[in-house]
């Protein structure tokens, strides 16, 4: 199909997706975002299984960006830390500075069991501990890992779309 053609069917057949849930409640505080943010999304030592369903929330299924929240490579120009994963030793530092160079008002999201209270690898030798022993999380998704869904729902009270 050629360029062309593909445009007069996407003009006439128009976007076909399903109808947006119910907007949640806006989080106290993020009506300073005028309902559209930008996120950091910081892996902080997790195994990855609530890292995938985090990508799977910004990707075309989910399709997170209808409700006016992207993805952004720069703490710098970021709202919102969605982090997952126990703080291990190694990623204190670097997770440190990404908070501090993210421009306040900033909200903290911490996804998954690990980066809300350490989960299974809490006592590990090279863990420090949740996200919230070294700052204050304003939003947790619980689970282990949490299903994308659920994820879509805590980034919409930032936006309240």
């Amino acid at each position: 199909m050629s360029t062309t053609g593909l445009a007069r069917m996407i003009t006439r057949v128009g976007r076909i997706a399903e109808p947006a849930p119910p907007a949640p409640p806006l989080l106290a505080g993020a009506e300073v975002f005028g309902g559209s943010v930008d996120v950091r999304f910081i892996n902080a030592g997790g195994c990855n299984d609530c890292a995938q369903e985090v990508m799977g929330a910004f990707g075309p299924v989910y399709d997170v960006e209808r409700y006016g929240i992207r993805l952004v490579a720069s703490a710098r120009h970021a709202d919102v830390l969605l982090i997952v994963g126990a703080v291990t030793r190694n990623l204190l530092e670097p997770l440190l500075r990404t908070i501090e160079a993210t421009p306040a008002p900033r909200f903290i999201i911490a996804v998954g069991d690990c980066a809300i209270t350490g989960g299974a690898v809490a006592d590990g030798y090279g863990v420090v501990g949740p996200v919230s022993s070294l700052v204050d999380v304003n939003l947790e998704v619980p689970g282990s890992p949490p299903e994308p869904a659920q994820i879509v729902e805590a980034l919409r009270r930032m936006t309240g779309r």
